[in-house]
């Protein structure tokens, strides 16, 4: 049996134009899904977890992380310009290495997307707990936490779930409006923080600027990256893009330069305003404007907090829902994922089959047990992705790309080499953890989806 077989491009796009998924979605619909799956529970918690270990020298960090995201998102602009459909790596992998390899990207994939959306609903629950209690409501902690932390579940994280599982059900439309609306919100509130405490900034706050050194800045890096991951979610949106090769690349490239923006400036404002070993990791930006007695200003930039979350978590798991189906439609999965609703024309029983998953994950586990392996996932799929891209340069010379990554034979190693750079900064435990999940998935394959591919069938 074959186990690298590939998939040539006209299956590809025989199989998309089979599905019947709604073309409705724009450029600046798909700059939305970026900065809305990107711009959420990063920026509001790495930001302070990463300059506890930098210092002030988060500053870099976020460089580091943003140079590494936006020279992938330059190689994903050009491989959706080459497949306009959806899933993805996973679905760029199958054409450039065959089965197995597209296989375990789609298993890195299940890390990046449905382990980070149940971080993000986890995260969220924290944050609306601690807006209820600045009001003088208390919930009790039986309803929200976990087990492991002394409590039943974490209905909180539950709900806001299912929530966000029902707009997704109903169809990509409302979600692009749901999230472009939220989205508007969230950056309006990250710029009133800009705004107050911009005049607060003091230079003596960034010296030392690197106490911990180049490795603390490294170490940061490798953390705050989680606050970059979910951009690539846009490439599972192609089907459902009213001119994929073009609105692709635009929304990509809109959405790194806002996000890049938000995120050097968020870092730069916070380290300035107070000292690094008081920032508040879980609770950054609206504890440090309570700290120089701006607390109606923590109270909406909190608000907003919890608002943009919601946006985050839609994208994530949409993200998640789109590769399940093309997954199942290549025969890996059970068909049922691949199954369209003959009114919303959705993937409606993969979208309630994930989110249950994702619901349970973030009802029943700890948000630091959830969110451990996101970025070592996400990171490898990066190394492969800049290596894929590559190798189609030279198999598919000739494959029609209506954008081309500029110096290519650059771009990619050293997106690689960048990704790698952080994988190593990631501490060993995590390593091992993502070996063992690797396992699993390789466990899977064997025992299904190689059997059921449907290239195995047509053989």
């Amino acid at each position: 049996m074959n186990l690298f077989r590939k998939k040539s491009v006209d299956q590809l796009l025989e199989a998309a134009e089979k599905t019947g998924l709604n073309k409705k979605l724009t450029a600046i619909d798909l700059a939305a899904l970026a900065i809305g799956s990107v711009v959420g529970t990063g920026i509001f918690v790495s930001t302070g977890e990463g300059a506890l270990r930098a210092g002030p020298g988060v500053i870099i960090s976020y460089i580091i992380g943003g140079i590494t995201a936006a020279l992938a998102a330059f190689i994903f602009a050009e491989l959706v310009t080459m497949f306009p459909v959806a899933g993805s790596t996973y679905t760029y992998s199958y054409v450039a290495f065959g089965e197995l390899i597209a296989w375990i990207i789609g298993w890195d994939l299940l890390l990046e997307y449905l382990v980070s959306a149940s971080a993000v609903a986890s995260g969220w629950s924290g944050t609306f707990v601690g807006l209820l209690k600045s009001f003088g409501i208390t919930l009790p902690e039986a309803i929200t936490k976990p087990p492991i932390s002394g409590g039943i579940m974490d209905l909180p994280a539950i709900l806001i779930t299912a929530f966000v599982a029902w707009i997704l059900y109903i169809g990509v439309r409302e979600s692009a409006t749901t999230n472009n609306i939220i989205v508007l919100v969230k950056i309006g509130v990250i710029l009133l923080f800009l705004f107050l405490g911009f005049s607060h900034v003091k230079l003596s706050n960034l010296t030392p600027f690197a106490p911990y050194g180049w490795k603390g800045i490294m170490s940061a890096a490798a953390i705050i990256f989680f606050a970059y991951i979910g951009f690539d979610a846009v490439s599972t949106a192609a089907e459902e893009t009213k001119n994929p090769t073009r609105d692709v690349p635009l929304g990509l490239v809109m959405a790194m330069v806002v996000i890049l923006a938000l995120y050097i400036s968020v870092a730069v404002v916070l380290v300035g305003m107070v000292p690094y070993k008081t920032i508040i990791p879980d609770n950054a930006l609206p504890g440090a404007l309570m700290s120089i007695g701006i607390n109606w200003g923590s109270a909406l930039v909190a608000t907003g907090a919890a608002v943009g979350m919601i946006s985050t978590l839609l994208i994530t798991l949409y993200g998640q829902i789109r590769i399940f189906m093309v997954m199942a439609r290549d025969g890996l999965l059970p068909e049922v994922f691949s199954h369209i609703h003959p009114k919303y024309r959705t993937p409606h029983i993969n979208t309630v089959i994930t989110s249950l998953v994702a619901a349970i994950i973030a009802g029943f586990l700890p948000l630091d047990i959830i969110i451990e392996l996101c970025n070592i996932g996400t990171l490898s799929v990066f190394v492969i992705v800049s290596i894929g891209i590559l190798v189609l340069r030279v198999k598919m010379p000739n494959v029609e790309r209506k954008f081309r990554v500029p110096a290519v034979w650059l771009v990619a190693p050293l997106t690689a080499a960048f990704s790698l750079y952080l994988m190593a900064s990631l501490p060993w435990v995590t390593w091992l953890r993502f070996g063992i999940w690797m396992l699993v998935g390789l466990i899977i394959y064997f025992a299904y989806g190689r059997y059921h591919s449907v290239l195995n069938v047509q053989k």
